[in-house]
């Protein structure tokens, strides 16, 4: 059973027992408050009543289990995802500072276009090199001019355009 199929088979059985503690908690806490107000419209018989906080007992413990195994699972796919993130971020950074060295940036002109790429803005760049906005747009533009774009956005295209590329090929082609 493939992942997606798996999350719904839990859903489905989380929503099914969910509506059935739903179901029987209403009427074990009807059938409460019916006796501590005296009223005693519905009878039932003893066993009846012990059957019903049975079932919800049953029910109350099959959430709970269940809900326990759904919390592990989505735990589990979190780490999963946020692992194949770290590592797709990690070859994104690489290749990031491989066209750089490609492109023939001065170390300060890496540092400029990574900020760029990273969405800062140029007095943004220029405070945090402690440099000024003149200094930070002369840079970009000559980083822009190295990798043969316009703008931050192509830029950015170019490097996802560079990791999109590796992406579904097979080793070798």
């Amino acid at each position: 059973m493939n992942r997606d199929a798996g999350y719904r088979a839990y859903r489905a059985m989380l929503i099914a027992i969910v509506l059935v503690q739903a179901t029987l908690s209403v009427v074990f806490i009807g059938l409460f408050l019916l006796d501590v107000f005296g009223f005693y419209s519905i009878r039932l018989s003893w066993n009846a009543r012990e059957v019903l906080q049975i079932l919800t007992i049953i029910a109350l413990a099959l959430g709970t289990v269940l809900g326990v195994a759904l919390l592990r699972a989505f735990t589990t796919q979190r780490r999963v995802s946020e692992a194949r993130l770290h590592a797709a971020a990690g070859a994104f950074n690489a290749l990031m500072w491989q066209r750089f060295g490609e492109w023939g940036l001065t170390p300060a002109e890496a540092d400029v276009a990574m900020f760029a790429v990273k969405g800062f803005s140029n007095d943004e760049i220029a405070e945090l090199r402690g440099k000024s906005p003149g200094t930070i747009k002369a840079q970009s533009n000559s980083v822009f001019r190295k990798a043969g774009v316009t703008g931050r956005a192509q830029l950015i295209g170019l490097l996802i355009e560079d990791i999109s590329d590796g992406i579904g090929s097979k080793p070798g082609d």
